[in-house]
């Protein structure tokens, strides 16, 4: 799943949108699907690793805050993004 299978427009909360943290989130999981698909190929490559671990555990923080602060937006993101919870 790439930004250009799951249309930000969807998750934008208006035009011209892309501090949200649901715009950052779907932006986060597209990076973190393509460094998996990376690492699958490319096992031994530590440093990608790294990134990887600190761009699941930044998505993780920004959904904690956005279930906080939000419920109804984070359960519309989780659908959107097919994320599990």
């Amino acid at each position: 799943m790439t930004t250009t299978e799951v249309d930000l427009k969807e998750i934008q909360l208006h035009e011209g949108d892309t501090g949200s943290a649901d715009v950052q989130i779907a932006r986060l999981t597209a990076r973190i699907l393509h460094l998996t698909e990376h690492l699958n190929h490319h096992g031994k490559d530590h440093s990608s690793r790294r990134g990887l671990i600190t761009l699941v555990a930044q998505r993780r923080k920004l959904l904690k805050y956005l279930q906080r602060t939000d419920e109804e937006r984070y359960k519309k993101l989780l659908v959107a993004l097919n994320l599990r919870k």
